[in-house]
């Protein structure tokens, strides 16, 4: 637009000049060697811009052929090379959709119309055709290669990082990414792997400076740093908790600071400050934290919060951190757990029925059975709650990666993520399916415990401890009889009744069996059983 307008401007000088000229009348004489020449002003102006349009006009067609070579070379030269880059293009296209036999045409194309040496993607799509097929070693030493070139160096450092990653070797893993990391911190890959490299070492202080400086390049929001903050400062107060008590103290509180519901935090943060005798502030914390999530540790650290209190202040503790959560299973199994110890039977039976109707899980029922135990010591009633424990859905716990842990960790043990543990249900085994052969997905996934067929008068039940992380095929079920008087199943509808919450002809269905002894069955920190 500025071209134009100056183009215009110039025009309109030229002609405002040549009429200025025309509305002044007069001669121009040149005399040259007794030669002269005489014109008007007018005719002399015009012969003036012909001559400078005429010599501008020879210049130009002078340059032109004197430099004709060049432009020439300079045409198939930049046709050559949109030519090579149009193959680059076409490769990378064809190395992202698997074509190996493609990419590395293409790759011979680019190379033969591109100079290789200075072009970092042809070596890249070389990389990455090797790698489709199945050279894996070349990949490695093209990789290696370009770390000596600065500007394809971080590119050498991920593929080594994915190959060792394949390989599994994870240390070799780490160091590459640690290097990435030193000449760029904004990698996401690069930080995430030396963070965990970081956390294997122990060495928390980096991890958290590593998590800071994602934070500021924008790489994490405010919620997830915070949150890997928590994680770190978890991990990091378990630590030193026997070792440095002062900076434990101060790391869990931080990290319970920046996620209040976060379990883990919690509890570290309680102890540290119940070290120093302060319940109130301990008990807060705890509060915070079961409000959000219902955690049996929460729970049971609160009760016990003070060592020498009567199981009747336990007790009472219990209700208060029941009255938080009202109508959740957890609770209801904190009091009926406090309440055995108390010997108040019949309050701890109401509580672990309700939770049974709540959430009929395996600890309900084992906690109906210590119950039992403790109140009649009915060995029938007892085995009918083991039983009904076996089928019922397992207890919550820590899972990370298909490991199943009683206690939190910071990493995975499987992967070494970060944050990899979730509080939740196992997730069920489909290992009998699989026997079956059906190999066919179901809508929904059936229970990993099926009920048993009903068992007869002569049918022995053996009851054997099972690992939490232990996984067997189920034995072939003996054939049953008739049993002379079925069992009735547990209604909850009913389960309010203490003194007949589970109405269970004993007699008819289980004998005497002397070789088995219910304190041999039942493992109450496990809680652990299957039903053969």
């Amino acid at each position: 637009m500025i071209r134009i307008l100056f183009f215009l401007g110039l025009v309109f000088a030229l002609g405002l000049g040549f009429a200025w000229l025309a509305d002044r009348p007069g001669e121009l004489v040149v005399t040259v060697s007794g030669l002269q020449i005489q014109a008007s002003l007018m005719v002399a102006a015009v012969a003036l811009v012909a001559i400078v349009a005429a010599v501008m006009i020879l210049w130009w067609l002078v340059k032109a052929i004197w430099n004709s070579p060049y432009t020439v070379s300079r045409y198939f030269r930049v046709r050559r090379r949109d030519r090579g880059y149009q193959a680059l293009s076409t490769g990378m296209i064809a190395a992202g959709a698997g074509d190996g036999t493609l990419a590395r045409k293409m790759n011979k194309e680019a190379g033969k119309l591109i100079r290789s040496e200075t072009e970092p993607l042809i070596q890249l799509l070389d990389a990455q055709a090797l790698l489709l097929e199945g050279d894996h070693k070349a990949a490695r030493d093209k990789f290696e290669a370009m770390l000596d070139d600065p500007e394809m160096r971080l590119l050498g450092l991920r593929g080594l990082y994915l190959e060792a990653e394949r390989l599994g070797d994870r240390n070799a893993a780490r160091h590459y990414a640690g290097r990435a990391a030193e000449s760029a911190p904004h990698l996401a890959w690069a930080a995430n792997a030396t963070i965990e490299d970081r956390v294997a070492a122990g060495d928390w202080d980096a991890a958290l400076r590593l998590v800071d400086s994602q934070k500021a390049a924008g790489q994490l929001d405010r919620d997830a740093a915070n949150r890997r903050r928590a994680v770190l400062l978890t991990a990091k107060a378990e630590a030193l908790f026997e070792k440095d008590a002062a900076n434990a103290r101060s790391a869990a509180l931080e990290a319970n600071k920046l996620q209040p519901g976060f379990a883990p935090a919690a509890i570290v943060a309680a102890r540290s400050v119940f070290r120093q005798n302060d319940v109130r502030k301990g008990a807060k914390i705890l509060e915070t934290a079961w409000r959000a999530l219902a955690h049996p540790d929460v729970g049971d650290l609160y009760v016990h919060a003070r060592a020498g209190d009567a199981v009747g202040d336990r007790l009472n503790r219990a209700r208060k951190l029941k009255s938080i959560r009202q109508n959740n299973a957890e609770s209801a199994l904190l009091v009926a757990r406090a309440a055995i110890d108390a010997g108040d039977t019949k309050l701890a039976r109401a509580e672990a029925e309700s939770a049974v109707r709540m959430d009929p899980r395996e600890g309900a029922f084992l906690l109906l059975a210590d119950i039992e135990e403790a109140e009649s010591g009915d060995e029938g009633r007892i085995r009918q709650y083991l039983a009904r424990a076996v089928r019922a859905p397992r207890d919550p716990a820590w899972v990370a990666d298909g490991v199943v842990s009683d206690k939190w960790a910071p990493v995975s043990p499987v992967t070494g993520r970060l944050d990899a543990f979730e509080w939740r249900a196992p997730v069920e085994r489909a290992g009998a399916l699989i026997e079956q052969g059906d190999l066919d997905l179901p809508k929904a996934l059936p229970p990993s415990r099926p009920e048993p067929e009903e068992a007869g008068p002569n049918t022995p039940v053996d009851l054997e401890l099972e690992p939490a992380t232990a996984s067997a095929a189920p034995a072939a079920a003996p054939p049953a009889a008739p049993p002379s008087a079925p069992t009735p199943a547990f209604d909850p509808a009913n389960a309010n009744a203490p003194d007949e919450a589970v109405p269970v002809d004993v007699e008819p269905h289980l004998p005497d069996d002397p070789g088995v002894d219910p304190d041999d069955v039942k493992d109450r920190e496990g809680r652990r059983f299957r039903l053969f």
